[in-house]
C-alpha cells in the first residue's frame, strides 16, 4: 500500500477519535476534537497531492478517497444532530446523496468504471468541513465563556448553525446532480452491462 492509500485510511482513524474527544466533557477535548478534525481534513488534500505529485494514483485511492471524506464528515454531522445543533433532515439530505453516489459510483466500479470525484464534489467537501469547522469553533466559545453567554448567543449561534448548514445542504445537492449530469454515459454503461 503506498503513501497516500495510507495517508486516506488514517482520516477513517482520525474520524473516531475526533468523535471520541468531542463528546467528552471538557474544554480541553473540544480543543482537541477541533485540531484532530482540522489534521483529518488536510490529509484529504495531502493524500492527493502526493498521489499526483509522485504518480501515484490507482484505483483505490480513487475509491477510498471519497469514501474516507463521507465518514469524516457524516461523523461530525451526526454528533451535531445527537448535541442538538442541526437537524437531523439536513443530514438525512446529505446522507441520501453520498449513499447515491457512493452506490452508482461502487457499481461502475464493479464494471471497471473507475469515477474519479468531480469538482464539483471537492468544492461541496470543503464547504462541508467549513460548516463543521466553524460549528466546533462556536463550541468552544460557548464551553469558554459560559460566565457571559446568554440565551441571546445561544440563538444567534444555533441560526449560524443552520445558515451554514443549509449552504452545505444546497452545494451537496447542487454538487450530486452535477457529478450525475456528468458521468451519466458511463453509468448508463455500467447499467446497460448489469442487464
Amino acid at each position: 500500500m503506498n503513501l497516500p492509500n495510507k495517508i486516506t485510511l488514517s482520516r477513517i482513524g482520525l474520524a473516531f477519535i475526533f468523535m471520541f474527544l468531542l463528546f467528552c466533557h471538557n474544554l480541553l477535548a473540544k480543543y482537541l476534537a477541533l485540531f484532530v478534525f482540522c489534521l483529518a481534513s488536510v490529509t484529504d488534500f495531502l493524500d492527493g497531492y502526493i498521489a499526483r505529485k509522485r504518480k501515484l494514483e490507482n484505483n483505490f485511492g480513487r475509491l477510498m478517497d471519497p469514501i474516507a471524506d463521507k465518514i469524516l464528515i457524516l461523523a461530525a454531522f451526526l454528533a451535531f444532530v445527537e448535541m442538538k445543533i442541526i437537524p437531523a433532515w439536513m443530514v438525512i439530505v446529505i446522507i441520501f446523496r453520498e449513499l447515491v453516489i457512493t452506490g452508482l459510483r461502487i457499481n461502475a466500479a464493479t464494471r471497471g468504471i473507475v469515477l474519479s470525484a468531480s469538482l464539483a464534489g471537492k468544492h461541496k467537501t470543503v464547504s462541508q468541513m467549513v460548516a463543521i469547522i466553524s460549528i466546533l469553533v462556536f463550541l468552544i466559545i460557548r464551553e469558554s465563556g459560559k460566565a457571559f453567554w446568554s440565551p441571546v448567543w445561544e440563538l444567534w449561534f444555533r441560526r449560524g448553525a443552520f445558515y451554514l448548514m443549509l449552504v452545505t445542504v444546497v452545494l451537496t445537492l447542487i454538487s450530486g446532480v452535477s457529478y450525475l449530469i456528468k458521468n451519466k454515459d458511463s453509468l448508463f454503461a455500467a447499467s446497460e452491462k448489469v442487464n
